[in-house]
């Protein structure tokens, strides 16, 4: 007997005529209004395009890149920044390799830069055929990362667990160094400046700044009137304070109440106030995905008799951060670009130094223009990258279809 399917093929898909007519010129006014538009594209991009390339005079971003780079970081010691971006291009080409789309076209993009980066014809005398030779290492690395990232033996917590070793190793090891040593001398925090110490406090508050978010969540609905009642001051109280006031308290006011030998780093004191700062809005972040956690979950574990603490961290909490994961990226974002204030407590962060630069020649005065969107440029491509990511992760884990 022959079965007739009664399954109807999917239409075509439409082509780009189509998609033109039905989307732009649909009807009269979408006609003008798609014809308006363009035409005002068209004017905004050929004059950004004539400005950079004709108009724009680049001499303060091009005069001194590693300033941008690395601050003051001594230059004898330019090899161990060499050696920590070496650490995380591989990683992050191993990354590639096991998470595959999540990565794909962050890595694809660092691979392209690093390689124009190796040849592009800069002429700064601090810009040596070695320096160029390292930059075009890193796309290497990030390649043999993903072909090492592809192989069976290699699985996301391993390549977790070397991205925790990397970010302790790095800022504590392989950059500050130890007093006395002859291989890793002390290098001072204070001569850190640019990107390498953005991304420092950035990728610090976001790490430092999570667990003690949980805890703050979980605690603020803990049964324990102590801990409750701890929390609950500590979230209203620092969410009530601007960061830069609490920079501010961090960075000088408490400099000024403990004794000389009992000072913090600067860069630590920093990256405190940035920690506590995200953690309140953290805590609030993950709450609000602890509150929408349908109470008959936690109803039916405790009837199968599992504790509390089994509940919590093998129930709830994995399906609250699942939940608020755009929250979550959205408050790492947001605090990426407010480590540019650190540069009011005199941190020469990527926007310090930019500044700096501005100031140390009287015919730079002019050009803010130009620093100021090159450090744009950098700050979006990194956001942008950010949110990119979160949103293959919420596509793979399914948030908002369910």
């Amino acid at each position: 007997m022959t079965v007739i399917s009664d399954e109807v093929a999917p239409p075509a898909p439409p082509g780009p005529l189509k998609w033109l007519r039905d989307n732009l010129f649909s009807t009269w006014y979408n006609s003008l209004l798609t014809i308006l538009g363009g035409t005002v594209v068209y004017f905004i991009v050929v004059s950004v395009v004539s400005w950079v390339f004709t108009q724009a005079d680049w001499r303060p971003v091009t005069v001194a890149p590693l300033l941008y780079l690395v601050g003051q970081y001594p230059r004898a010691e330019l090899w161990r920044a060499g050696l920590s971006l070496w650490i995380f291009t591989f990683l992050i080409g191993m990354s590639w390799g096991v998470w595959k789309r999540y990565l794909r076209i962050f890595s694809i993009f660092l691979v392209v830069m690093f390689a124009v980066l190796a040849v592009f014809p800069l002429e700064t005398p601090t810009i040596t055929p070695a320096i160029r030779i390292a930059m075009g290492i890193n796309s290497i690395l990030i390649l043999l990362g993903y072909r090492i990232g592809r192989m069976r033996v290699v699985n996301g917590k391993l390549v977790a667990a070397l991205w925790l070793a990397a970010l302790l190793l790095v800022p504590l090891v392989i950059l500050s160094g130890f007093p006395g040593s002859s291989v890793l001398p002390k290098v001072a925090t204070a001569v850190w400046g640019g990107l390498l110490i953005t991304l420092l406090l950035s990728v610090g508050g976001i790490v430092l700044s999570f667990p003690i978010g949980v805890l703050l969540a979980l605690g603020r609905r803990s049964s324990l009137p102590v801990v409750k009642w701890f929390s609950i001051g500590f979230i209203e109280i620092v969410r009530g304070v601007p960061l830069v006031t609490i920079l501010f308290m961090f960075s000088i006011i408490l400099a000024l109440f403990l004794p000389t030998e009992a000072r913090i780093d600067q860069v630590i004191r920093a990256l405190i106030g940035i920690v506590i700062f995200s953690a309140a809005y953290m805590a609030e972040n993950i709450r609000g995905g602890l509150q929408a956690i349908p109470p008959g979950q936690i109803e039916a574990a405790k009837a199968l008799g599992l504790r509390s603490f089994h509940i919590t961290f093998l129930i709830v909490l994995p399906q609250a951060l699942r939940l608020v994961i755009p929250t979550i990226v959205g408050q790492f974002i947001t605090l990426f670009k407010d480590t540019t204030l650190v540069y009011i407590v005199g941190i020469n962060d990527l926007l310090g130094i930019g500044n700096a630069i501005l100031n140390s020649n009287p015919a730079f005065v002019r050009l803010q223009m130009e620093v100021y969107l090159f450090i744009a440029v950098i700050f979006w491509i990194f956001s942008y990258f950010m949110s990119y990511a979160s949103l293959q992760l919420e596509k793979a884990l399914g948030v908002g279809e369910r």
